[in-house]
């Protein structure tokens, strides 16, 4: 099938809410095919062609994209989310005409610009100032335009003392600075744009996430492919996860976010006893959802409900079980278990015995895991098992915290005494 790249013009856009479903389509992609084909034998010298001339060159194919379908309206943030090597940069490239697709068709209504890699076409001999209007004409404005417009782009970089400074005394920092405040002065009604958002220090981060929200109110139709899903939740009206060439999920970005998270921790933890013997022996333990499934990821706020089931392979009065959540750095974040009369009256083997724990869910967003102990009661100090990172599990749908937990809390500011004006 012919791969039909079509541009076609587009009225202004205007101020919009969530686009609805008559909102005019921005891109319209059907049945989309990419493949690769990758040697299966390198051939790396001149010493190795001369050796061997004629021989056979073997490939395999990696299909990056299978019968990719889905449209954007005008006016709409489209997240495209996925792991390493699911097709989704590939994609990206698809949309901006970088690659050739096997088959399919693409169909995009507006002026594009895109942004794969941000500071790809800079000249390393040149300032910034001449960077600045060589990449405006790069992107369609005329060198008029363009110099009009550089006094805003240094500054919003922050790079006043460094506008006539060659870019090859530039740190990595200062490039992604200046790289994106050009991006911003694309007069396209349709930005691609991949992995950009984690640029500069912190105030800087916070200029790019303020300049998106105003993209987005203003209109513009904007593709974004991120690792992050908090930026999915915050920015997009709907969002896709592809998954080997396929698109898994489409549609609301919280869900999306939730397909996503699965997809990258089903593998399981690295489990390890590091304590045992013969007393005991855990047989299960997982995660349990509202609606008793279980489940690898936890939204933020909701309660989280801990179930293990162990069973008993020598006679024992009693056991205390415990439980401690760590983060991904192995920092100890709660603590709890059974008080120590529990489950008294004597355990004979081959009884099971079943835990249900449940806690308020204080997590920030994160990994977390869950290491499970067992004693024997009334020697509390005697661990018949203990088991390291027996399971794990993703705390997401808040926004980014720098500490461990979200506790409850009010904040309010009061002006008791105003100065003279």
């Amino acid at each position: 099938m012919p791969v039909d790249n079509t541009t076609e013009s587009t009225p202004s856009i205007g101020r919009p809410t969530l686009p609805g479903p008559d909102a005019p389509l921005a891109i319209q992609v059907e049945n989309l095919r990419k493949s690769f084909r990758i040697p299966t034998q390198r051939v790396d010298s001149l010493k190795e062609r001369a050796v061997r001339p004629f021989a056979p060159r073997t490939y395999r194919e990696l299909q990056a994209l299978d019968g990719v379908s889905f449209e954007i309206r005008r006016g709409e943030f489209f997240g495209i989310v996925g792991r390493n090597g699911s097709g989704k940069s590939t994609l990206l490239k698809l949309l901006a005409s970088i690659y050739r697709a096997d088959g399919g068709s693409i169909r995009i209504a507006g002026r594009l610009a895109p942004f794969i890699e941000l500071g790809v076409g800079f000249n390393h001999e040149l300032t910034a100032r001449q960077n600045v209007v060589l990449n405006g004409v790069m992107m369609g404005l005329t060198p008029k335009e363009m110099r009009r417009r550089l006094d805003s782009v240094i500054e919003f970089a922050e790079l006043g003392e460094f506008a006539d400074l060659k870019l090859k005394n530039y740190s990595s920092g200062m490039l992604v600075r200046l790289a994106f405040a050009v991006m911003l002065e694309a007069d396209a009604d349709i930005l691609l744009i991949d992995e950009v958002l984690a640029v500069g220090d912190a105030s800087f981060q916070q200029k790019c996430a303020d300049a998106f929200h105003e993209m987005k109110e203003v209109g513009k139709t904007i593709v974004l492919v991120t690792h992050d899903m908090s930026t999915v939740e915050s920015y997009c009206h709907r969002a896709t996860l592809i998954s080997d060439g396929k698109i898994q999920h489409i549609g609301d970005p919280a869900e999306v976010g939730r397909e996503y998270l699965r997809l990258n921790f089903e593998g399981g933890t690295s489990a390890r006893v590091t304590s045992a013997n013969a007393d005991i022996r855990l047989l299960d333990i997982w995660i349990e959802s509202v609606g008793a499934e279980r489940v690898r990821n936890i939204e933020s706020g909701q309660y989280l409900r801990i179930r293990a089931q162990v069973e008993l392979l020598r006679e024992t009065p009693a056991i205390q079980v415990g439980f401690t959540i760590t983060n991904v750095d192995g920092v100890g974040v709660f603590q709890f278990g059974t008080d120590s009369d529990e489950d008294a009256g004597g355990l004979t083997p081959g009884s099971r015995v079943s835990i249900d724990a449940e806690i308020d869910n204080l997590l920030a967003p994160g990994r977390y895991f869950v290491h499970f102990g067992v004693k024997r009661f009334p020697d509390n100090r005697a661990v018949v098992l203990h088991v390291e990172k027996a399971l794990d599990f993703h705390v997401f749908g808040a926004a980014p915290s720098q500490g461990l937990v979200e506790l409850p809390h009010t904040i309010k500011t009061a002006v008791e005494n105003q100065g003279p004006r």
